[in-house]
């Protein structure tokens, strides 16, 4: 099996971060797999290079040791998605011979009037499908006046797929309303895009992150679907997924880069241990008994034979303190 860690370096990593590594890295041990580090540096405009190295430094320095990925190589030429820009263009030009993607031509005003809002502060983001039924006169005389997204032609259907902490989930996708991005009018390549491609290049067969991300999952399963009937003589193989609670703090605000202080670098400048920082993790994401550890401070190889079917990673937030 092939586990994996991908995280965006847009800022320092901080212990959310580090939280879903943590899982996967035992998970992906304990099964004898091959564990694999990408950067999600996707989004040029806040991605940064450097910070993706400090990212790395800071998970070196906890400890991690990855088979594939920056720094170590693999099988790929590059696990910077950055780099990888090549590989998406290729798999939408297929995408778009088989006329399984379209043109759609809508600016950020018209996708907005057209979200639905069934409650206050509540705002459904989902497609007409306008742009899916355009002419080929059309589609020529809007191409000379604007760059278009390229959006996924959906077929209504129904998904299903069991999550190893959150159940069995059921998805129902809408056809048209359903219909999403792949590439932006800016060229920029869509999340659900990339990180199903690389997934499958680099053969992963676990996903763990965080629970924020279960609703995507509809959208990449379908893609994976479509990608068989684009390529039918290659095996694809869609991976078995494990959606973790998110860390929150106090007031229930998801922890993010914003908050400095708990950032693994404020945290090594306290004079916290990496070996701390993981006992303490473990200890609030409810994998070890904190009573029985008066000092806190476990180091990884002796979190690899924690049991992950753990009650408490069916929950959907962790509040740390």
């Amino acid at each position: 099996m092939k586990g994996r860690f991908a995280p965006s370096p847009t800022g320092y990593i901080h212990l959310g971060n580090v939280w879903i590594a943590l899982l996967s890295y035992i998970s992906t041990r304990q099964q004898k797999g091959t564990y694999v580090v990408r950067m999600e540096d996707i989004d040029l405009q806040r991605s940064k290079r450097e910070l993706g190295e400090a990212l790395l430094d800071d998970l070196e320095w906890l400890g991690f040791e990855w088979d594939e990925g920056p720094r170590i190589g693999g099988s790929e030429s590059t696990y910077w998605q950055s780099e990888r820009q090549d590989y998406y263009a290729n798999v939408l030009e297929c995408l778009a011979l088989e006329k399984l993607i379209y043109p759609c031509f809508c600016n950020r005003t018209r996708l907005q009037s057209i979200a639905s809002a069934p409650h206050i502060g509540e705002i459904i983001h989902r497609y007409d499908g306008k742009c899916r039924h355009l002419s080929k006169r059309d589609i020529d005389e809007l191409y000379s006046m604007k760059e278009p997204s390229l959006r996924l032609a959906v077929d209504s259907c129904n998904l299903e797929f069991e999550d190893r902490w959150q159940g069995t989930q059921h998805i129902h996708l809408d056809g048209e309303l359903d219909d999403y991005v792949l590439r932006r009018g800016d060229g920029m390549y869509a999340y659900n895009l990339a990180v199903v491609l690389d997934d499958i290049a680099m053969g992963i067969t676990e996903i763990i992150r965080g629970d924020d991300l279960l609703d995507t999952t509809g959208q990449q399963l379908y893609l994976y679907k479509t990608l068989q009937q684009c390529y039918p003589h290659k095996h694809i193989e869609v991976p078995k997924y494990g959606h973790a609670p998110l860390l929150v703090d106090i007031d229930g605000h998801r922890l993010s880069k914003r908050q400095k202080s708990i950032t693994i670098r404020e945290l090594k400048a306290q004079q916290w241990s990496a070996s701390r920082i993981l006992g303490e993790l473990a200890i609030v994401g409810g994998l070890i008994d904190g009573s029985r550890y008066t000092h806190r401070e476990i180091s990884l190889s002796d979190l690899i034979h924690l049991d992950l079917s753990v009650s408490g990673l069916r929950q959907k937030t962790i509040v740390i303190k």
